[in-house]
């Protein structure tokens, strides 16, 4: 199958970039440069660095060009076993910080109902947590739970950072998870600003339940979406380790 000359140039520039062969802070040919080497228009060529800005290889400085971003070293995450996510990166070194952005009750959703074991005139709430390391935004997590089970939910939801936290304080003191599913997606508008990302930046939503193991109740429904570019994802089974 024959390639176009725009993917051509993104191809040849991000081999580059995987070979090491250009270094964070070089600069890009120019546009003119670009349509000329590859026998292209100018469009084509800025197109072809326009998409590789959108996933976040590149970036402009006006009146000065485009120039290869640095990259941070990948955090590697374990998507399965009992462990928060506060736990996973205190215990990898990581600078972790926490911002609660919401606590909100929802409306009927039957993916949320149903995961949570909720009755039809159930109250569930959703709670929004921005995820970011050394300051840099790399996650957000939603939690959902039944107001049955939590009661308080409503007015201590806007304090929590951790949900792990809030339930061993409950009382609740082992966690397993449901069963979990990965997907991919790319952001809307309003995640790409809350991770600081271009739209074409792909995103790992992991959606998942967490269980009590004494009770064997569903204390929540959670999706979390990760920026796929800051992470390096272990998905190896607790059984298997």
């Amino acid at each position: 199958m024959a390639i176009d000359k725009e993917t051509r140039i993104i191809d040849d520039i991000m081999e580059k970039i995987i070979a090491k062969t250009m270094h964070p802070g070089e600069k890009l040919s120019s546009e003119n440069k670009l349509a000329e080497k590859y026998n292209v228009s100018r469009i084509t060529a800025r197109n072809a660095l326009t998409t590789l800005e959108a996933r976040g290889y590149i970036y402009s400085v006006q009146g000065k060009g485009r120039f290869l971003k640095e990259t941070s070293k990948p955090i590697q995450l374990h998507l399965t076993g009992s462990t928060s996510f506060t736990d996973k990166m205190k215990q990898a070194g990581y600078h972790l910080t926490t911002k609660n952005m919401y606590c909100t009750k929802i409306n009927y959703d039957s993916t949320v109902y149903d995961a949570l074991q909720a009755d039809l005139e159930a109250e569930v709430y959703k709670i929004g947590r921005l995820r970011l390391i050394d300051n840099e935004p790399i996650a957000i997590h939603q939690s959902f739970v039944n107001q049955a089970l939590f009661p308080d939910i409503a007015q201590n939801g806007p304090q929590i950072l951790s949900m792990f936290a809030y339930y061993r304080q409950l009382g609740y003191e082992e966690f397993k998870s449901k069963q979990s599913l990965l997907s991919i997606t790319f952001p809307t508008s309003y995640e790409q600003e809350l991770l600081s990302c271009g739209s074409m930046v792909p995103l790992i939503v992991l959606e998942t339940g967490c269980i009590d193991v004494k009770t064997e109740k569903v204390l929540e429904y959670t999706k979390i979406i990760y920026r796929s570019d800051k992470f390096k994802y272990d998905i190896t089974t607790d059984e298997s380790r």
